[in-house]
């Protein structure tokens, strides 16, 4: 193993470059060299470049022999104008780690469509802050040099004990995706969800639309990560995201638990969007995810 991180921006560029030079030095000095492509630098409208060299970026990192991890620098928006491009079948059989969140859920849930398995994770923006979050770096790290990974985790729902294929990630993204081919049909999973700056009624909305295409209701289980900040309306009445989650556990008919640190926030989880996970949660909310059956550095 090279030790080699491969950094692409597949959808919107970076605001602040400098981003890039201390995520490189975090890395550097814990033994990682960073091979940023040229995507990274670039911008084009609101785009870290044009679609080719996005696409070619990511294509030539996921299959390059020399990369062991692959991740992204940031979300924002353009990686749906590359799906119907992207060869998965060569990232497939490389089978690195790959990591990002956001709008990079369109491509791990395009990714799982044919069989792989990414990571809802941190970005280049996490690792590059003045202060990266010790939560973050410890479960990021974790997850990667582990063949199998077990979570401490407090959530906020029912006592349960399932298992199944973990997947999910951004709410809208997720929900972009119903009727087309890049949605995986995944029964008796457990779906992770999280959002930002949406108002209560918008997540509402996007929650039943999924409800209403039988994804929901398929589900052994529905895990909430972060969605806050939440825009309060005028015309709330006291119409929160605590409402919301109620309606979600009439409307799905299975357990949905709240709490899961993972979102657009500093402190978050690295997860295998496509690994086996089983989740038991005891009364009180202490709960224990096992992870497994994921790409890994070990």
């Amino acid at each position: 193993m090279s030790n080699t991180i491969g950094l692409v921006a597949p959808s919107g560029f970076l605001p602040d470059a400098s981003v890039v030079d201390r995520a490189a030095a975090f890395f550097a000095g814990r033994g990682w060299r960073v091979s940023a492509g040229e995507s990274v630098f670039a911008r084009e409208q609101r785009f870290a470049g044009s679609d080719e060299l996005r696409l070619a970026d990511l294509q030539r990192l996921a299959t390059d022999p020399t990369v062991d991890l692959v991740l992204c620098a940031r979300g924002g928006y353009g990686i749906s104008r590359l799906l119907d491009r992207i060869d998965f079948a060569a990232i497939k059989s490389r089978r690195l780690p790959i990591v990002g969140y956001s709008d990079f859920t369109a491509f791990s849930l395009a990714y799982l469509a044919r069989g792989g398995v990414s990571f809802a994770g941190p970005s280049a923006g996490d690792f590059g802050a003045a202060e990266p979050n010790a939560y973050t770096v410890e479960h990021f790290f974790g997850v990667l040099n582990a063949r199998a990974y077990a979570l401490d985790l407090e959530l906020q729902g029912p006592r349960a004990d399932v298992s199944g294929r973990l997947w999910g990630g951004n709410l809208q993204m997720v929900v972009t995706l119903l009727g087309t081919p890049y949605l995986p049909r995944v029964r008796g999973g457990i779906l992770f969800l999280e959002d930002v700056n949406e108002p209560a009624y918008k997540i509402e909305r996007m929650l039943y639309q999924l409800a209403h295409a039988g994804v929901l209701q398929r589900q052994a289980a529905i895990v909430l990560g972060e969605f806050a900040p939440v825009t309060p309306m005028p015309n709330d009445n006291g119409f929160d995201l605590a409402a919301v989650i109620d309606r979600l556990r009439e409307v799905s008919g299975v357990p949905v638990f709240s709490g899961l640190p993972f979102g657009h926030t500093p402190r978050k989880l690295t997860l295998p969007v496509g690994g086996y996970a089983r989740l038991s949660v005891k009364r009180g909310g202490a709960a224990v995810l096992e992870l497994a059956r994921y790409p890994n550095l070990a």
